[in-house]
């Protein structure tokens, strides 16, 4: 009997190894790892540069092979609505619609960014209307709230709303209510890994140290707009939880990667590099393609499509 058995289970063994390399291989795949892409900064306005290299950009991410699972848009979807009239906010909206339609089929997510809220530096806003503020955006996405939560295979991804006003500006932080969602959101997802996606980053050497002119009197600065102001209080959150493994985000249009405290920390540069004129400093237009294991390992690839 026990022969039997044996001769079973080896023949079970065997026709799993004669099984042709790329089925193992999808196999494997579904197993242990999951890939997507990050793509933020689009900035998207009427601009034969901006046009065709957002349509490049997605033209690239959906002939990628394997295919990846979705995208995750960073933000910055269109040039500005900050200080754009409404006509301006609606020509630029459509216009991102239409090359994402004509060119995109794989699922995508959405972070809110800066540039994508309407009004907030428009002289004479209609503070009344509609679209307003971060409404405008809620409409494009079809989303209820500016931040959200998904889960994928073994992973929980948690959507921050990095974007808060700020006299006329903004600030990076998160408000009282998101902070209390974010707390209760970690506590109830300790059983997967968690990727924490935001519009600004939470924590950035690019951004503290070479974002554009950060020595206007020989002292380094750090503007409240380039890198979350609440980074302290959510580092000391994210002690609680080990099982976070990862950050995303764009904004800096610059890339870099720190570890801090165990959790990885990615800024993915942009993929309208110096805003449609060329690379941002050191670094061209670009999207970044993340593996994610199931064990927490994450791997990125920049891509300059």
């Amino acid at each position: 009997m026990q022969r039997r058995k044996f001769l079973q289970n080896l023949s079970v063994l065997s026709a799993a190894a004669s099984l042709p390399a790329a089925a193992q291989a999808t196999i494997e795949k579904k197993k242990s790892k999951f890939s997507f892409v990050f793509m933020s900064d689009m900035h998207i306005k009427p601009l034969p540069a901006a046009e065709a290299g957002f349509a490049k950009a997605l033209q690239n991410i959906n002939q990628l092979k394997p295919q990846p699972d979705l995208i995750i848009n960073g933000g910055d979807c269109i040039m500005d609505a900050l200080a754009a009239d409404k006509e301006k906010t609606k020509t630029q909206w459509d216009l991102y619609n239409k090359i994402l339609q004509a060119e995109n089929k794989l699922p995508l997510r959405y972070c809110l960014g800066n540039h994508d809220i309407w009004a907030w530096q428009l002289k004479d806003a209609d503070k009344a209307d509609a679209l307003y503020g971060k409404n405008w955006w809620l409409q494009q996405t079809g989303y209820a709230k500016t931040y959200y939560s998904f889960t994928h295979h073994t992973w929980h991804f948690i959507v921050l709303d990095s974007v808060q006003e700020n006299n006329g500006g903004y600030i990076a932080l998160l408000d009282a209510d998101q902070f209390t969602w974010l707390e209760t959101e970690l506590e109830n997802n300790k059983d997967k890994f968690v990727c924490i996606v935001s519009h600004i980053p939470v924590m950035a050497f690019c951004s503290a140290m070479f974002f554009k002119d950060m020595l206007p009197n020989g002292d380094w600065k750090l503007s409240r707009a380039l890198l979350h102001t609440d980074a302290r209080k959510i580092k000391d959150l994210f002690k609680k939880y080990p099982n976070i493994k990862t950050c995303l985000s764009g904004h800096i249009h610059l890339q870099d990667a720190v570890e801090y405290l165990g959790i990885q920390y990615f800024c993915n540069g942009a993929i309208s590099g110096d805003w449609w004129s060329g690379p941002f400093q050191d670094f061209a237009p670009a999207y970044a393609l993340f593996t994610f294991h199931s064990d927490g390992a994450v791997e990125r690839m920049i891509v300059n499509y």
